[in-house]
């Protein structure tokens, strides 16, 4: 009789949190993209907040790639990756 090992919360925590720094990045790019539309059409205030929650994103990545490391694990592979939404 074969035994299946299932993943502990902590280990599925560092599985998730490459997933999220790669799913932040898609965003971080894509809000960058609007930022400059936004300026374009004339909508100062708009690219401004919008620029804020991408640096706000930026952060909050530098944060999860912390707590990956206090879990002893590393972000790999997610270089230059695409992740399409």
């Amino acid at each position: 009789m074969s035994e299946s090992k299932e993943l502990t919360e902590l280990e599925k925590l560092r599985v998730l949190i490459p997933h999220w720094i790669e799913h932040s990045h898609s965003h971080q790019h894509e809000f960058g993209k609007w930022v400059a539309v936004a300026k374009n059409e004339g909508q100062e205030e708009a690219a401004e907040a919008i620029d804020k929650a991408l640096q706000k994103l930026a952060k909050a990545d530098k944060y999860l790639r912390k707590a990956l490391e206090a879990l002893g694990g590393e972000v790999e592979g997610h270089h230059g990756h695409d992740h399409n939404h």
